[in-house]
């Protein structure tokens, strides 16, 4: 399970970088008209960015706001791989035919809110040595 959490963040982190260039300009000149408010949880891992909702995976475009996001939610984790609960203004896309990665994408243009989320939803199974010892 673990390997493929890391693979799925490894090829959102490739999907990132073929864009950066390209979004730098556009994100940061104007707000589209199409962007919603969504909730859901975030994780950043070894350089990939995954939004999560109940129903749906998004792979998050690189930009300033996702650095941001970024620094807002390392002091609400305990371990590098956990999520933090987020409220975001977003635009949503599909990707690009040509390009691996998440079928639906998202570009932040606001953080409203970003909070602890809560373990009991937290549906990661962690495995280990001190897991086991516990569970035996």
């Amino acid at each position: 399970m673990r390997k493929i959490c890391l693979l799925l963040f490894m090829t959102t982190a490739l999907i990132g970088c073929k864009n950066d260039a390209k979004n730098t300009d556009a994100t940061n000149s104007e707000t589209p008209d199409n962007v919603q408010e969504i909730s859901g949880n975030f994780m950043y891992y070894d350089d990939a960015a995954v939004f999560q909702t109940k129903s749906e995976l998004y792979g998050v475009v690189p930009n300033e706001m996702l650095e941001d996001l970024i620094i807002q939610s390392e002091p609400l984790k305990t371990e590098a791989s956990d999520e933090v609960a987020v409220t975001l203004k977003v635009k949503v896309s599909k990707k690009p035919e040509n390009e691996e990665g998440w079928e639906n994408r998202i570009e932040i243009f606001e953080i409203v809110k970003v909070s602890k989320s809560n373990p009991k939803n937290n549906n990661i199974i962690k495995l280990g040595k001190e897991d086991n010892a516990e569970n035996q």
